[in-house]
């Protein structure tokens, strides 16, 4: 019973999820639309007339520019009178002075910059040019088409070539208001308001149930997990609204974006690695040349056998000794006991050459069984040292008293070390040596950067992320998250 209810309870997810995609692109289709209107206007004109100026007209202030509307008046109550009452009718005569008026204003106050459309009076200004054979001049070229002797040759032909041509591009045009703001007419937030509240109201409950879900994840937590729903929801930058959708039909199973989210990383990866690490590493030579040259080495060197005094201590222990009393523990107790054979075996061979260079072992040998008694006698012999060896540090460091002891010798020994670096400009040498050090394998590591194919470093890198990748288990997928 429990399995079938979270079975329903993880299908009704799945479902919401795909209802709240198929929401979000459809409020994305609608803004890619506003978003393109006016740059596309012509075309949707072309395609669909009657809802691309109803639109206009009601959420882009949109109108019919009057001095593009009148011109086209004018051509269409002069057809009427060419079909009622001829071209050699005086109402003809005297339209088509009105005309070539009106063509001269139509240039001359070019309408059509308020739309942003000059480009469109350029090309209608060619095609008559065109048409009448005027190159020179696009106000003789209109006189031309519009004068009583052009259009006797065949006006039904002429107005035919000026409805298909002409009069479609002149349509185009148009007149914008202007808001209070100052900027042009925009109303899709009426449209827009709606899916705002939606899904402004679906981003604080869903948080709210995240952040109930995981104790210890407050509100403001689980916001930040769904930050990428935030664009559906905001007034502006609406075409970022393209982000939470294809996340979304991922996450409703409509889409499969993990191989291109692993490749978007791999070439994150291999484009900014090897640039990172080179920084890194020049940047931790420079701190230490930096420290060098501050005389830090010299300065840690002082501190130390400075005493208590100017050194600051944090916790009252001494932590060389404690480290080197710890090591040599698991030195004597731990690993000598594991490589007695091969102590053993070094002991034995060192006694063996020194013996065999006693003047009186060449003559020894020569008698018989004495090769052998010798080896015996050595082995015997590396034994007892190193087990002596062994039972004199571990009986050292059993007691109290011995690890004093050696806790002297191994202070003894810094002390004299650390005094003799002080001694003439042997620090001062080690510092420049150092120095010197540090940046010649900063150069030479340049060098070899510059030399390598980078390509070749980029795509071990890839290789490798693609390796730990596929070796890594993969996290189940939470709906709804």
């Amino acid at each position: 019973m429990a399995f079938s209810r979270s079975t329903r309870r993880r299908t009704f997810q799945l479902w919401f999820e795909r209802l709240m995609v198929a929401i979000a692109t459809a409020n994305l289709l609608l803004v890619a639309f506003d978003l393109s209107y006016i740059r596309f206007r012509d075309l949707y004109y072309k395609t669909l007339p009657g809802p691309t100026t109803w639109y206009g007209k009601t959420f882009k202030g949109i109108e019919e520019h009057r001095v593009t509307t009148d011109y086209l008046a004018e051509v269409d109550a002069l057809k009427a009178t060419l079909e009622a009452e001829g071209l050699d009718s005086r109402t003809a005569k005297q339209q088509l002075a009105n005309l070539r008026s009106s063509s001269s204003n139509l240039i001359d106050e070019n309408p059509f910059a308020v739309a942003n459309k000059s480009g469109t009076l350029e090309r209608i200004k060619k095609e008559m040019r065109d048409r009448t054979a005027q190159d020179s001049s696009s106000k003789e070229a209109f006189r031309t088409f519009w004068s009583p002797d052009y259009l006797q040759q065949g006006w039904a032909q002429e107005l035919d070539f000026f409805d298909t041509q002409i009069r479609p591009r002149i349509e185009t045009n148009y007149w914008r208001g202007i808001g209070f703001n100052g900027l042009p007419t925009d109303r899709f937030w009426i449209i827009d308001l709606p899916f705002i509240l939606l899904f402004a109201t679906e981003f604080l409950a869903r948080t709210y149930f995240l952040s109930r879900r995981h104790p210890n994840t407050t509100w403001f937590d689980a916001m930040l997990w769904r930050i990428y729903d935030l664009p559906l929801f905001l007034p502006f930058w609406r075409w970022l609204r393209v982000v939470p959708v294809v996340i979304r039909s991922n996450q409703a199973q409509l889409s499969h974006l993990d191989p291109i989210q692993g490749r978007i990383n791999r070439i994150l990866i291999s484009q900014f690695a090897v640039e990172l690490t080179e920084v890194v590493f020049l940047r931790m030579i420079d701190q230490a040349q930096n420290l060098i040259k501050a005389g830090q080495l010299s300065r840690w060197v002082f501190e130390l056998t400075s005493g208590p005094e100017n050194y600051i201590d944090l916790n009252n222990v001494d932590e060389v000794q404690t480290i080197t009393k710890r090591l040599t523990d698991i030195v004597v107790n731990k690993i000598l006991p594991e490589i007695k054979p091969e102590i053993d075996a070094v002991l034995s061979h060192s006694v063996t050459g020194a013996v065999s260079q006693a003047p009186a072992y060449k003559g020894l040998s020569l008698l018989p069984g004495f090769t052998n008694i010798s080896e015996q006698l050595t082995q015997q012999i590396s034994a007892e040292v190193s087990k002596n060896l062994y039972s004199t540090l571990k009986q050292a460091l059993a007691d109290d008293k011995g690890s004093e002891l050696m806790g002297k010798l191994l202070g003894s020994f810094g002390q004299h070390f650390r005094d003799e670096l002080q001694q003439g400009n042997t620090l001062q040498e080690l510092q420049v040596l150092v120095n010197d050090f540090l940046e010649e394998v900063k150069v030479n590591y340049v060098e070899r950067l510059a030399e390598d194919d980078l390509d070749t470093r980029r795509a071990n890198t890839y290789r490798l992320y693609s390796t730990t990748q596929k070796a890594r288990p993969t996290p189940a997928k939470l709906v709804g998250r």
